[in-house]
């Protein structure tokens, strides 16, 4: 990017969503154990941040159509990453809980991703890091989180 173009918006949403990427796709790469596909993950951390819940719901959450779900959690079940058990309200329902395998899986992906990035920051200057920091707080804040 030129210094004229430095700071148009338009040009550093560009940049910002290149970069974004990249590091999104690098970071995906470092997987746990199972090297489970990123939807199959997405699912096992959604179940740990909301506690236990119906496929559907999942389904909801995630953005997909209940089969689709449906076909996610059993694959997790027949992994040993989620069990299915019926919903106290509603013994018709099924609820869809981690495992300790899923927890597992879980930690062990995200110590990997931490540690590849822990690794590259370590390479970098005392003020590119400061830098970063500053601007992980700007992205948060732009992301609404």
């Amino acid at each position: 990017m030129t210094q004229t173009n430095l700071l148009r918006p338009a040009d550093v949403a560009g940049e910002i969503r290149v970069a974004a990427n990249r590091l999104v796709r690098r970071l995906r790469s470092e997987r746990g154990e199972a090297d489970l596909p990123e939807h199959l993950f997405i699912v096992l951390t959604a179940i740990k941040k909301y506690g236990p819940m119906t496929p559907g719901a999942l389904a909801d959450l995630e953005g997909v159509r209940p089969p689709s779900m449906t076909r996610t959690v059993n694959s997790l079940t027949e992994m040993g990453f989620v069990v299915k058990t019926g919903s106290e309200e509603d013994k018709r329902q099924v609820r869809v809980q981690l495992t300790a395998l899923g927890l597992a899986e879980i930690k062990e992906t995200r110590r990997r991703r931490d540690a590849w990035l822990t690794k590259k920051l370590s390479k970098l200057s005392h003020e590119d890091r400061a830098t970063l920091a500053e601007a992980s707080e700007i992205i948060k804040s732009i992301a609404g989180q």
